[in-house]
């Protein structure tokens, strides 16, 4: 009897977990919630309290949300599910959803996660930057290599022009010493 109790206390605490089970947009909010009080904290201590530090936070927190509507993804374990983001080919859980409730974790993931991101942007656009350099040093190289062949060229055309010239100075003394030479036969 007493197995029969806890098998039917297990079922029942299944099939409640199933029908509480949080969805989707509910960790949206609770994520979106959760990251305007960061980044309200943040403001307050980098910025203070002023119009400015509003409008960042309003940027950042919509940039955040677009960011979440585009990338947030469920993992559905039927009495439980959590979200994740795919963050440089790794999946990092964000909240987990249990009982009507989503739990996310800390403001410390948030802020290094957010630090993360911002360190992989500033990275990127340093490898770019890099990147057009080393082309722009390319093209300049490369530049320079067809002045130089069209400069060698113009030096064989020179020298050809000159050899040529030679050539005919030296024809045209052999015929004034061969006529030279008949002249005197």
């Amino acid at each position: 009897m007493k197995k029969l109790l806890c098998v039917f206390i297990v079922l029942l605490l299944a099939v409640l977990m199933i029908q509480t089970r949080p969805d989707k947009a509910q960790h949206k909010e609770a994520m979106m919630k959760a990251i305007e009080e960061y980044v309200d904290e943040e403001a307050k201590d980098r910025l203070g309290d002023n119009v400015l530090a509003k409008l960042g936070k309003g940027v950042v927190v919509k940039t955040v949300e677009t960011a979440l509507n585009s990338k947030l993804k469920e993992n559905n374990y039927y009495l439980f599910n959590t979200t994740y983001v795919r963050l440089q080919g790794e999946d990092n859980v964000l909240s987990l959803g249990l009982f009507g409730f989503v739990y996310t974790f800390d403001k410390e993931m948030i802020r290094e996660k957010l630090e993360e991101s911002l360190q992989q942007k500033e990275e990127a656009k340093t490898e770019r930057e890099a990147a057009k350099q080393s082309a722009k040093e390319l093209k300049r190289l490369q530049k320079e290599q067809r002045k130089r062949e069209r400069e060698l060229e113009k030096e064989k055309k020179r020298q050809e022009k000159e050899a040529r010239k030679e050539a005919k100075r030296k024809e045209k003394e052999a015929r004034k010493e061969a006529k030279r030479k008949e002249k005197e036969a």
